[in-house]
């Protein structure tokens, strides 16, 4: 069985672009407390914006899809789910709120892993929630042709429990040195955790949610408020590619989890920029500011196409109602302009010649 040893990466040299990450990383955890001390009323809804955004990426990267109003729906607990698909959406909403409020008290020990894994997959009444595999996985993959290839063969069955558990030993004792710096070693659990992919079903999303976890004990807490699957979700192949790079020869132990690492660096930094860059807006729209000078700010330094839930997405300082009215008004005075219908309308900046809007 592959063992598991992070002391190596202690005394790698890192490229100078993961460095520069890290460390921009590092610079966005520092600031991150002192905004979310300013405005921890209008926060609170991108808390749950972030929610819905999280459950409805993640599970939408495996295929179990619903629709986004019955999502809000569901959450709003307005109506009851209708399949199963509804019911595993459901289920990660759950675990999602777990890892929330109780994060400092799930310790990253395999027993909290399968009690995080059966809630996962309660609502779904699936028989094999809260336990290892215990049928050989394989991750597959579709060729351009349409003929589906193993791409990796994970651990067997009867290696499974182990591998977790010698997994969270490592983790922990390489979080205990304090030789290696957290956001090095999230991804390389993650990608170590994959490979071993120890359930029948849910190994990516238990990834997901694992990373949240991971990032949340760690002090990084930029999960809470924008959603890191979303970001996942929006870069899928890029997040294939990377996980395909970093397990070839994992059986073997010679596998360089970089790019794996890389990407998700990326990742929690394009959140951090989102986070600040939502604050900000926050901020310098001031108290007295209304919707519509919020909205009208927002629109004024979007670049490219942008659409309601956007702005609403955006403007967490004011409500829906407020944020559409200003978005109507905005496009009868011609600042902006409304194309296609129905779900697929989307705005524009209009192209103003005259008395332009001043950018600072």
């Amino acid at each position: 069985m592959r063992s598991f040893d992070y002391r190596r990466l202690a005394d790698q040299a890192w490229d100078t672009d993961i460095v520069n990450l890290v460390a921009k990383i590092h610079e966005c955890k520092g600031r991150q407390d002192l905004f979310i001390r300013q405005k921890p009323v209008e926060l609170n809804r991108l808390v749950e914006l972030a929610k819905i955004q999280s459950t409805e990426a993640s599970n939408k990267i495996e295929g179990i899809v619903t629709t986004s109003t019955r999502i809000k729906q569901l959450f709003a607990e307005k109506i009851t789910p209708r399949n199963r698909d509804e019911d595993e959406i459901m289920g990660y909403r759950d675990v999602l709120n777990i890892i929330h409020e109780s994060n400092a008290y799930i310790p990253i020990r395999p027993a909290y892993i399968l009690q995080l894994y059966r809630e996962l997959l309660k609502r779904a009444g699936l028989s094999y929630g809260g336990h290892f595999k215990h049928v050989q996985n394989y991750i597959n993959e579709t060729k351009t042709d349409g003929t589906a290839v193993t791409r990796f063969t994970p651990i067997a069955p009867y290696e499974t429990p182990d591998a977790v558990e010698s997994l969270c030993n490592t983790y922990e004792q390489a979080v205990a040195n304090e030789k290696i710096d957290a956001l090095i070693l999230i991804p390389t659990f993650i990608c170590d955790f994959l490979c071993i992919h120890p359930f029948n079903d849910g190994n990516g999303r238990m990834s997901r949610l694992l990373t949240l976890l991971l990032l949340y004990k760690n002090g990084y807490r930029v999960g809470k408020y924008i959603s890191i699957e979303k970001q996942i979700e929006q870069t899928k192949d890029r997040y294939y590619d990377t996980l395909k790079e970093a397990d070839a020869g994992w059986h073997e132990e010679k596998n360089d989890p970089t790019p794996f690492i890389r990407y998700m660096l990326q990742v929690i930094l394009a959140c951090y920029i989102e986070f600040e860059e939502r604050v900000g807006l926050i901020n310098e729209s001031g108290d007295n500011s209304t919707a519509y000078d919020i909205v009208k700010k927002y629109t004024e330094e979007k670049i490219g196409k942008f659409t309601g839930a956007d702005v609403v997405a955006h403007c967490p300082s004011i409500g829906r109602s407020s944020a559409l009215a200003a978005l109507k008004k905005l496009t009868e005075e011609g600042y902006i302009i409304r194309k296609g219908v129905g779900r697929s309308t989307f705005y524009v900046r209009a192209d103003r010649k005259k008395n332009r809007p001043k950018f600072s």
